[in-house]
């Protein structure tokens, strides 16, 4: 056998020659039975598999050069052995209601984005799963309020009319794709207030408004029988929230007071535990009455601060309200005389109380922009109390674009969300999509990815639970989106029938991309949904000689049987078209035209294609497979790929990151263009899928028999 210059030997019927290290913990495994007939062969390695147990099957999608919102990957990994911004000062929303710079956030850490409900967008727990940076021409977005965010020309923002790009650069597809003008308004709250400088003022006001607000302060004479003993003076603060005990704790050290911390209340039930600090003794109380007296000319720093520390005391924000209530009068008018020093608007509320003292409420005006305001300018040590989830995407700031223009050359930043968005500088900013996918769960993307697969347990059942929701809308599945839905396990777990059992059932749209010939174990079921326009079926072929294939993808069906499966797939009356993926530049592209013929030969009606991809994890396991494979050719190649992709082994950005751009890309697109009309092939399926038949499945007690 041979090896590469690395010693390395390529395992029997695996396509990655190495396991690099994936990015996140790993997690347990079973060995089991895979699905093929044939033992595995020495210098080879067992297949496992294990359930995925998400309670939730469907993802959404909204990125321009995907055709499709919704998709379904019933597996994760595929054993089919196939190898193939903003500016970093920019502030993002973190979970906690504080912002911090996009070049310091880290994988895994929470972040605000946002989910449609209903007919509103609204504010979401987001995690970032992903980030890198790349040197790119930059431009500078200016608001109608000042806000100002400095992004790529493939960055694209949340407007009132949709996403849109920051240029209008052509797209892949020979478009001009949707880009923000000045007509835009962008949606959010515009850019984050930054906090006031912590002095001593701040310090000082802080602790004037956590004691007065929530502290016992005090002297009083001591008496025995009648008699006096003498005074104790007393100072004592208790809270849940340690954030806050811990913050007036260090301020009190700034006046030489040293409070000790204890354990007032242990927690019990859903009750928190209550911790405190004291300070006893009369030069200490003396000294903690010094810092809270009122001044007579209060600063901006010394009003923040006050806000802060009697938010924290006695503020609370629930149901888009910002309060803070008192029933000390003088309190309440320092309140809004201090909100106003900042420019806050505010009303105060008078709250009668049966059989309790009256209070009065400072209310903040404003909305979510103001409330992000105080938050940020403040700054609040009770982080809990700065949440936003749920809250709707709508604000009076002034959004308007006003100007886009050029400003050089510079680093900037993305992240990949769970949302798929995230709130930059207050407006809302779409994040730049299957090795990769085991990164995610601490695997390789190399071996791992082919030998270590997960299943969705339960699909049907996960699925059918989906659809029977209330607020579901029906809208086309892409099944098979990241990995090939007809794993050879799929013979024995039969994991993707019993999802398209349940989308026949139903009457959902759902297409399928595959290059695996079992989808013909399906016909019955494509060609029931074919009847009533409800299915496509993509058959992936990159080659048909057979030593590519086998180098390329050494365990997926034969070119032959792929191009039998379009022909009965066709003959059964469903709608099926062939995707030439991936096209690698002096390797496989010079069959693209023959590639064409064949799949016109087996009655496909449209095809597409797409050029590789190299994203992070995969780039590193393609130079390995070329130097394995293709010695001869390898810098040859790579060179072809970074005049595709912008000097880089990949340009993730929408758009172009399916077809490339440069002399070699456009000629490609202009060969498939003429080919496909020399042939009769469309370029796309132009037909939608229908939507209006779907039924959704009956809630639990009354659940359709699947036969699961």
């Amino acid at each position: 056998m041979s090896q590469d210059s690395g010693g390395r030997k390529p395992f029997k019927g695996r396509g990655a020659l190495s396991n690099p290290v994936g990015r996140f913990e790993s997690t347990a495994i079973e060995s089991v039975d895979d699905g093929w007939y044939v033992e595995e062969q020495p210098d080879s390695i067992a297949t496992s598999l294990e359930p995925d147990r998400a309670r939730a099957i469907i993802s959404t999608n909204d990125s321009p050069d995907i055709p499709f919102e919704q998709s379904i990957n019933p597996y994760r990994g595929c054993e089919h052995g196939c190898v193939y911004c903003v500016c970093g000062d920019t502030r993002i929303l973190m979970l906690d209601g504080t912002t911090r710079t996009i070049a310091d956030v880290r994988v895994n850490e929470e972040i605000y984005g946002t989910v449609r409900q209903g007919w509103y967008r609204r504010y979401a727990k987001s995690r970032v799963i992903d980030l890198w940076s790349v040197i790119k021409p930059a431009y500078r977005v200016t608001l109608e309020d000042g806000t100002q965010i400095i992004a790529g020309d493939d960055h694209r923002f949340l407007t009132e009319r949709g996403w849109k790009f920051v240029t209008g650069r052509t797209a892949g597809c020979g478009e001009e794709r949707p880009r923000l003008t000045t007509s835009n308004e962008l949606l959010g709250t515009g850019a984050f207030a930054r906090a006031v400088e912590k002095d001593a003022d701040y310090r000082q006001g802080y602790l004037c408004g956590m004691i007065r607000g929530d502290a016992h302060l005090g002297s009083c004479e001591r008496r025995r029988d009648g008699r006096v003993l003498g005074r104790s003076h007393m100072f004592r603060l208790a809270l849940c929230d340690d954030d806050a005990l811990e913050r007036t704790q260090e301020y009190l050290q700034w006046y030489g007071v040293q409070a000790s911390g204890f354990l007032l209340q242990e927690a019990v039930g859903a009750r928190r535990a209550l911790h405190a600090i004291r300070a006893s003794g009369a030069a200490r109380v003396e000294l903690v009455r010094s810092a809270i007296v009122w001044p007579a000319a209060p600063t901006k720093t010394w009003c923040a601060g006050f806000l802060a520390g009697i938010f924290d005391a006695e503020g609370s924000y629930s149901d888009g309200a910002l309060r803070i209530s008192n029933n000390d009068h003088q309190i309440i008018r320092w309140i809004v005389r201090c909100l106003s020093e900042l420019d806050f608007r505010v009303t105060v509320e008078y709250w009668p109380r049966v059989g309790r003292q009256p209070i009065e409420v400072a209310r903040l005006i404003g909305g979510l922009r103001e409330h992000l305001r105080f938050f940020h300018t403040v700054d609040p040590a009770i982080r809990r109390k700065l949440n936003i989830e749920g809250r709707a995407l709508k604000s009076d700031a002034r959004l308007r674009v006003v100007a886009i223009e050029p400003v050089g050359t510079m680093r900037l930043y993305d992240i990949t969300t769970s949302t798929g968005d995230f709130i930059a500088e207050g407006v809302v900013s779409h994040n730049c999509y299957a090795r990769p996918s085991h990164a995610y769960m601490g695997l390789s993307a190399g071996l791992d990815f082919e030998t270590r697969l997960f299943y969705k347990a339960d699909a049907g059942k996960v699925l059918q639970s989906e659809l029977a929701r209330p607020g579901y809308v029906c809208k086309p599945i892409m099944l098979g989106a990241n990995t090939d839905p007809y794993q050879p396990v799929e013979r024995r777990m039969r994991i993707t029938r019993s999802i398209l059992e349940v989308l026949a059932a139903t009457r959902h749209p759902v297409s399928v991309i595959t290059k695996s010939a079992s989808v013909l174990r399906d016909a019955d079921l494509l060609a029931d949904l074919a009847r009533d326009n409800l299915t496509t079926v993509s058959i992936s072929i990159t080659s048909l000689d057979p030593e590519t294939k086998r180098t390329l993808e050494p365990r997926a069906a034969s070119p032959q049987a792929r191009l039998m499966a379009v022909r009965k797939l066709a003959e059964a009356g469903v709608p099926v078209g062939v995707m030439v993926a991936p096209v690698i530049p002096a390797i496989t592209d010079h069959e693209l035209e023959d590639i064409l013929e064949a799949s016109a030969a087996a009655h496909a009606a449209w095809a597409g294609y797409v050029m590789l991809r190299l994203p992070y994890e995969v780039k590193d396991l393609f130079r390995e497979w070329l130097a394995q494979h293709h010695p001869q050719r390898a810098a040859h190649v790579m060179s072809l790929i970074h005049d595709m992709r912008g000097g880089r082994d990949n340009d993730p950005r929408f758009g172009t990151r399916m077809r490339g751009t440069g002399p070699v890309a456009e000629l490609i697109r202009s060969r498939f263009k003429v080919a496909c009309r020399r042939l009769g092939l469309e370029t796309s399926r132009r037909m939608p899928l229908e939507t209006k038949l779907f039924r959704a499945p009956a809630v639990a007690g009354a659940q359709m028999t699947l036969g699961f």
